[in-house]
């Protein structure tokens, strides 16, 4: 087993009070699968640190499967893999602004683009510039050239400089229809270009599992990469994230007895309270032990989360279970035989499975195998 660890505050990986671990093995097979059932090439998505798992790490680990490129939110996360010596297309996929054109040029980042100035200001550089992608908002509603108002700047697009057109479903996890409506807006508004660009891309994690009419000339799934769940009736990716913390308390506490800020657990019976190394400052709610579902694993033994989760710390009931300083405790992954999976744990949080991965802090090492 090849282990290295990156980044953190924390310290030195499996040695610290607490740590993610990311097994690169199963994302890389995640990435192989999405692209055998869209049958297409990978834009995989390594934005907001790979959803928390190391957008280095991560993206070296994908090269293997000769990606098109990668897709990032800003311009920012674009440098940090150039620093990295990724070398393939890196597409910015937050709407490029032309006080930033010198920095997309200087890192050969490809900026998305989608109103007629920053259009125009791209393509005016020549070759200071380089290529961009066009989005185009099929209902989104966010940010894009809406798909009927394409037409108007169907001569400015008529450029070399144009090398690949998207856009992004906004419930491609449903079977309600939408996702086929945009899909018919993009085909529409595509149409209407003088030239269709080399890279067609419409298909999130949920599009590209729906299989090839969602595909065209690349996919850019997320989410399940990274072992969650794209939708309901859709295939889940093999666990790729795992968050453990140490033991840094162990107390016995009387019945009656509060634990935590603002008295929000009392101690039910005599018990075993065991202090672990993680807090909100790390990624955890603070309401997580407030409804008694969420659970850890020290030892294998299923233990609630009690009371406030503080900034540094969370408190569990250990009960009869025996438990020491030092010890470990799982959040997320397998311990002994048993698991806390991503969706449970996320839904304990009240949280989107992407939402929890993107708030793991970053003074939280990464373990990679």
């Amino acid at each position: 087993m090849n282990v290295s660890i990156s980044g953190g505050a924390g310290g030195g990986g499996r040695t610290s009070r607490a740590w993610v671990e990311v097994d690169l093995a199963a994302l890389v097979d995640n990435a192989r699968a999405i692209a055998r059932i869209a049958g297409t090439r990978l834009l995989p998505i390594v934005k907001a640190n790979a959803y928390g798992a190391g957008a280095v790490a991560v993206s070296r680990a994908l090269e293997a499967l000769d990606p098109w490129g990668y897709g990032v939110a800003t311009l920012e996360e674009g440098v940090e893999l150039r620093a990295a010596d990724i070398t393939r297309p890196i597409l910015v996929l937050m709407p490029g602004r032309p006080e930033l054109f010198d920095a997309y040029h200087e890192h050969r980042l490809t900026p998305a683009l989608g109103d007629g100035p920053s259009i125009h200001a791209w393509i005016a550089r020549g070759g200071r510039g380089g290529a961009f992608h066009l989005e185009i908002d099929t209902g989104m509603g966010r940010s894009g050239v809406r798909w009927d108002e394409v037409e108007p700047l169907a001569d400015l697009l008529d450029t070399p400089y144009l090398e690949g057109c998207y856009t992004q479903f906004h419930s491609a996890d449903r079977r309600d229809g939408t996702a086929d409506a945009q899909l018919a807006r993009f085909q529409e508004a595509a149409g209407r270009l003088a030239r269709r660009p080399p890279l067609l891309h419409v298909a999130n994690s949920a599009a590209a599992l729906r299989g090839q009419p969602f595909a065209f000339d690349a996919i850019r799934p997320g989410v399940y990469l990274y072992g969650g769940s794209a939708g309901e009736g859709l295939p889940v990716g093999k666990p790729v994230v795992s968050l453990r913390a140490r033991i840094v308390s162990v107390r016995r506490v009387r019945r009656g007895e509060s634990v935590s800020y603002n008295a929000s657990w009392t101690a039910p019976r005599d018990t075993t309270v065991a202090t672990l190394g993680i807090g909100y400052g790390d990624g955890l709610r603070r309401s997580l032990g407030l409804k008694g579902e969420a659970t850890t694993l020290p030892g294998g033994a299923r233990c609630p989360i009690v009371g406030l989760v503080t900034m540094d710390l969370t408190m569990v009931d250990a009960g009869a279970t025996a438990v020491a300083v030092g010890e470990v405790a799982t959040l997320v992954g397998e311990a002994v035989g048993q698991r806390n999976t991503l969706e449970q744990f996320a839904a304990w949080s009240g949280e989107l499975q992407r939402e929890f991965l993107t708030g793991l802090g970053a003074r939280l090492p990464r373990v990679y195998e």
